[in-house]
């Protein structure tokens, strides 16, 4: 959630004017009219009321739920740095909530004795705000078919690994192989493609499925097909070598074709290479 806090902080001098103004604009009674506040205003996600001397007197008001186990309790760490501006109003610093996991900022009002603390979720505000492009249904629709694909990928990736661990045990304890050194390169060619299939699919899901970035960062997906084709080019030199040794076991006359796979699996390495080199050189480096 780094783009969402960098473009909050970007904007934070019109994006907190939007929000003071904001709070101005509600009704008088926050707790009595906090279900009216959560429906029209999607951004904010909770309200509750902290008395003067920092112990919550109200219970906390979300969507879905009232929440009166807190009430009572000390609050006045969480008042340590406030400083109120002339409106009594205060914009706490970005933070990831602890019940939505998404980037939010605290806003606390204090109006007759009573401090209001109100949650807003920074996705949706930017979101309204137009400063950022966010589709919640596009973007759950996504995560879904994202996360049966990788989990697809990595059953593919677990079979192959466990055939490759098949063939190698199956070697190991039988003397009547007829093809030994075909049998533990299948081996090894097998894990190291399920290997190669299980970092992609591991890839996809911690990218699109657990963190879904809002900067379209091609340096990104760059990286996991740069991971992916190493795999595979390891893959396609280990079956060259193979190929090499068969063919100088049985049938040199046949080493020509052993030696275009080489020139073949050269080629991709080179190329990958090069990749590597452009995507390094158009991306532009961040400042720290």
């Amino acid at each position: 959630m780094k783009e969402i806090i960098n473009a909050y902080r970007a904007q934070k001098i019109n994006v907190d004017s939007f929000i003071k103004t904001l709070i101005d604009s509600l009704p008088n009674e926050y707790m009595k009219e906090a279900d009216d506040i959560l429906k029209k205003y999607r951004y904010i996600q909770l309200i509750y009321g902290v008395n003067s001397e920092f112990k919550q007197s109200t219970p906390v008001v979300c969507r879905k739920e009232r929440d009166s186990k807190q009430i009572g309790n000390d609050k006045s760490h969480y008042f340590m740095k406030l400083h109120l501006d002339n409106n009594g109003i205060y914009i706490s610093n970005p933070y990831i909530h602890h019940k939505s996991g998404k980037p939010s900022v605290s806003v606390v009002h204090f109006v007759d004795s009573v401090y209001y603390i109100f949650d807003i979720d920074l996705i949706h505000l930017l979101e309204d705000l137009k400063l950022i492009e966010y589709n919640s249904l596009h973007d759950k629709i996504k995560r879904i078919v994202y996360f049966f694909g990788s989990t697809a990928l990595a059953l593919v990736s677990i079979a192959l690994i466990t055939y490759g661990g098949f063939v190698f045990f199956k070697l190991m304890f039988s003397l009547t192989s007829s093809d030994f050194l075909h049998d533990i390169f299948r081996s090894i060619i097998s894990i190291t493609l399920g290997l190669a299939i299980y970092d992609l699919a591991k890839q996809i899901f911690e990218h699109e499925v657990i963190f879904q970035s809002f900067h379209k960062s091609d340096d990104k997906q760059y990286k996991v097909l740069g991971k992916f084709l190493i795999s595979i080019i390891i893959a396609l030199s280990i079956e060259t070598l193979m190929v090499v040794f068969k063919i100088a076991l049985e049938d040199i006359s046949n080493m020509i074709s052993a030696f275009y796979l080489l020139i073949g699996t050269t080629i991709m390495l080179v190329g990958l290479g090069y990749f590597y080199k452009t995507i390094q050189e158009s991306t532009p480096k961040e400042d720290n």
